[in-house]
């Protein structure tokens, strides 16, 4: 008898699995196409006719901001309660779908709608063209915000409704690379014809996805779904006040969710300096040639990585990988752009080792990424899940717009204090390492309540609209527990990092004696060498404590202080290997043309670099043991599926 993949009701054999991962995919690559034409050809159309640049932010950026603010908390809120033939997801996405693609040929025959309007409507004649055809194209646009509103919102959660969560991980891993393959595809081919083909570029578009997005609105099945809770009564203005208070007494009454927004709104708010990286990068002597082909590069990899790091989602856990990473990006990474308020290295020096650093990484990064929406559907209740992920969309949004707006004030002020150089853009990195710290707090809390409420062996989600005040989350796949063996070559790897470090040292202490770069080499012999021995003993001292509460666990006893887990440990440690090379070579280029200054300076960063790893390593420890303060855990309640 074949093997079986439950999710709810829904049961699938292997070949249904496939086939349910095929319509999905191939929604996702439909889904991507249309997505991808507004945002890249809209700007080009508008500033064609001579539409200000805040009228351009009004349409592109202002008014989807505010539809999304309230239309996909509504939207959400409906859904997880509507019960009908096709489920509580498709109906949303089916019956909108007519009015995107309208709006989408609207957007490509604007001019031509325009000029009609101006021959049969009275009244306007006098209004010009081009104002027109700006107005009618910021009327069009708000219609399609506002229709694929609906879509945005629930094709999101019909993953959770289909796909078993023990697959989640490696769906998405799937999903990402095919998400990035539409995308390659569309700038490689489609996008060069933006300005001279639009109207075929966007009607092509409306075609694609009516056809191809309802044929997986007709082949993909929900299944049954617990009766939903019992509806408001009264008039029309009575029941959405009762609604809206049900949607915030269920998604912001509970501390768990509000740290899960937390770390959201953290993390939204340091990737508003975003925006300013390609002026960071122009001020590095890159072109945009260069830009973009470093971004294509990566791209390309990383599609390579995708699918095999899903597969270590599903047995690590995504939040374990998000807390690991948070961590290590938080002490190792984000404060690691202060080098470059020291050098200036020359651009085909930065472009490639820019490359290689984004193709050593490339795992770490795919890991992390993968994990981000698995996140969601391992930690949020089935029977509210749109719900509160649009609750977190409301809270990430905010900050996102308050973000944004100080990163600029933010931005602004440097500039004033480098007297309108681009070498402010370099200071980027301060915000980014400043709202990381929120971010690993929150993070790191939310890991420690997530344990409290069984985590691995039998998480079940707070759930304030059930007696028991949990919901059963007992489908979730168990993840993979630390294991000695696999720990122990983590470690190792570490120790291999240091040692290498403390070598390399002394390799260029013999390459500089003698190439009269002094300075160079009395830091290197007197503060560098030195420093590389402190460092490696720490390490050696800190991963002796770490086997020997291994050791006190095997015995039963309890560890002194935590017990990580290997999985990121081991990614970490093997990128961190070939980083300490990378580090190095950029010595090695800096000696190669005598550059004394920054032979000191990549130098010192190879050093903070690799000794932050130690911080981060204790971190962890001390997040798995518990030492981070934490109320009284309460007294456990019984679970209660809805």
């Amino acid at each position: 008898m074949s093997k079986t993949y439950q999710c709810g009701s829904l049961s699938y054999s292997l070949r249904g699995l496939l086939v349910l991962f095929g319509w999905l995919l191939w929604g996702d690559f439909c889904f991507t196409l249309m997505e991808s034409v507004v945002p890249s050809i809209l700007p080009l159309r508008l500033k064609a006719l001579g539409a200000p640049n805040w009228v351009m932010a009004l349409i592109l950026s202002t008014l989807p901001g505010m539809l999304n603010m309230t239309i996909c908390p509504w939207v959400s809120f409906k859904s997880d309660r509507h019960r009908g033939r096709w489920g509580r997801r498709i109906p949303f996405i089916l019956w909108t779908l007519p009015f995107i693609c309208l709006c989408l040929v609207a957007m490509g025959w604007t001019e031509e709608i325009a000029t009609l309007a101006r021959a049969w409507l009275p009244g306007i004649g006098n209004v010009t063209p081009a104002t027109l055809s700006i107005v009618l194209l910021g009327l069009f646009m708000v219609g399609f915000s506002f229709f694929n509103m609906f879509v945005g919102s629930v094709f999101w959660y019909l993953f959770n409704d289909v796909v078993p969560a023990r697959f989640l991980g490696r769906f998405f891993g799937l999903f990402r690379v095919v998400g990035t393959l539409a995308g390659a595809l569309y700038n490689a081919f489609v996008f060069k014809y933006a300005e001279s083909h639009m109207r075929e570029i966007f009607t092509g578009a409306a075609l694609l996805y009516f056809v191809g997005f309802g044929v997986v609105c007709l082949r993909v099945k929900e299944g049954e779904y617990p009766p939903p809770p019992a509806a408001a009564k009264g008039s029309a203005w009575a029941r959405l006040g009762a609604e809206i208070r049900s949607f915030c007494r269920e998604s912001f009454t509970h501390r768990f969710y509000w740290l899960f927004y937390l770390m959201s709104a953290f993390a939204a708010c340091s990737g508003a300096m975003g925006i300013f990286g390609v002026f960071f990068q122009k001020d590095m002597g890159m072109n945009l040639e260069q830009i973009g082909r470093m971004a294509a590069i990566s791209s390309v990899v990383s599609m390579a990585a995708m699918y095999f790091a899903a597969i270590y989602v599903d047995r690590w856990h995504p939040l374990r990988i998000t807390v690991y990473f948070t961590v290590f990006g938080t002490i190792c990474t984000s404060y690691g752009g202060w080098i470059w308020l020291a050098v200036s290295p020359a651009p085909s020096m930065y472009y490639w080792m820019g490359i290689a650093a984004s193709v050593v990484t490339v795992f770490g990064s795919a890991l992390s990424g993968d994990a981000s929406i698995p996140l969601f559907m391992r930690l949020m209740p089935p029977s509210r899940y749109g719900q509160i992920c649009s609750a977190n969309a409301l809270v990430r949004s905010t900050a996102t717009v308050l973000g944004g707006l100080a990163a600029g004030m933010a931005m602004d002020g440097m500039m004033k204090l480098c007297h309108g150089a681009n070498y402010a853009y370099r200071f980027i990195f301060v915000w980014n390492a400043l709202l990381s710290i929120g971010t690993l707090i929150s993070t790191a809390l939310l890991y420690r309540a997530w344990k409290r409420l069984g985590g691995d062996e039998g998480y079940s989600a707070p759930a304030p609209w059930n007696p028991g005040g949990r919901e059963d989350m007992s489908e979730g796949h168990i993840a993979v527990p630390p294991r000695p063996r696999w720990l122990g070559v983590a470690l190792n790897l570490f120790t291999v990092s240091f040692g290498l470090q403390a070598v390399l040292v002394l390799v260029f202490l013999v390459l500089l004696h003698g190439r009269g770069l002094g300075r160079a080499l009395w830091w290197n012999a007197w503060v560098y060498l030195p420093a590389a021995g402190v460092l490696l003993g720490a390490w050696l001292w800190l991963g002796r404590s770490i086997q020997q509460d291994v050791r006190r666990q095997a015995a039963g006893g309890a560890p002194i202080s935590g017990i990580p887990h290997h999985g990121v440990l081991m990614v970490v440690a093997i990128q961190g290997i070939f980083l300490v090379a990378l580090n190095w070579a950029w010595l090695g280029w800096s000696m190669h043309v005598n550059q004394e200054r920054d032979i000191i300076w990549f130098g010192l960063a190879a050093l903070v670099a690799l000794g932050s790893n130690l911080p981060a390593v204790h971190v962890l420890r001390l997040i798995e043991h518990g030492s981070l303060p934490w109320p009284p855990a309460p007294a456990p309640a019984a679970s209660a599926a809805t």
